[in-house]
């Protein structure tokens, strides 16, 4: 059910359907499949074969998310973040990202090391910041590598190391973000 609800979100071998993608994902869901959930949610969030509704996303997201699925549990600490569907929540947000982020998903780690940043839901701290950021950076997340990019200029959470910061923007670069290939650039030119 779930994957025909799949084959209809995108249109492959049916005709595109977002109406019957949820149909077929609420069959599933209704059943205790975590996927299904977490796709019902996303449908609702975004609006899609449904009218948007927040407070049934929620609904879904916290279902799968209890069933540890970590894109349910990341999407769960965005809504407590931005107040969507629940009360605005930093301290849940941060739990929420934390079952994410121990599961290696990236952007739940990215998250996590901003709240720890910014003490948002956490007590302020630096080095808990750079843990998330490493972690995030080393699964690809580019934003994790501009920040650890910095973290390592800055001395925030890492003593000051030029040379890790210009491999770190240089990764960045490598995956697109050009801000970071300007920066890797500045930094190569004053090695010499």
């Amino acid at each position: 059910q779930n994957n025909l609800g799949n084959m209809y979100r995108i249109g492959r071998g049916v005709k595109q359907d977002d109406v019957e993608a949820v149909k077929w994902y609420r069959q599933a869901a209704e059943q205790g499949l975590a996927q299904a959930q977490f796709n019902l949610g996303v449908m609702y969030g975004d609006g899609q074969g449904v009218k948007q509704d927040y407070f049934e996303a929620v609904k879904w997201y916290r279902q799968a998310a209890e069933l540890g699925d970590a894109k349910a549990q990341y999407n769960l600490g965005n809504m407590y973040v931005d107040g969507r569907g629940v009360k605005q929540d930093d301290f849940e947000a941060v739990k929420w990202y934390r079952r994410a982020a121990v599961q290696g998903d990236a952007e739940a780690q990215y998250y996590l090391g901003l709240m720890y940043v910014n003490g948002r839901g956490v007590k302020q701290d630096d080095f808990e910041a750079v843990k998330w950021y490493r972690q995030a950076a080393e699964h690809g997340n580019i934003k994790a590598q501009v920040q650890l990019g910095f973290a390592y200029i800055l001395g925030k959470g890492v003593q000051v190391n030029k040379s890790l910061a210009t491999e770190w923007f240089g990764k960045a670069c490598d995956n697109g973000n050009q801000d970071s290939c300007e920066i890797y650039s500045k930094l190569n030119r004053g090695k010499r």
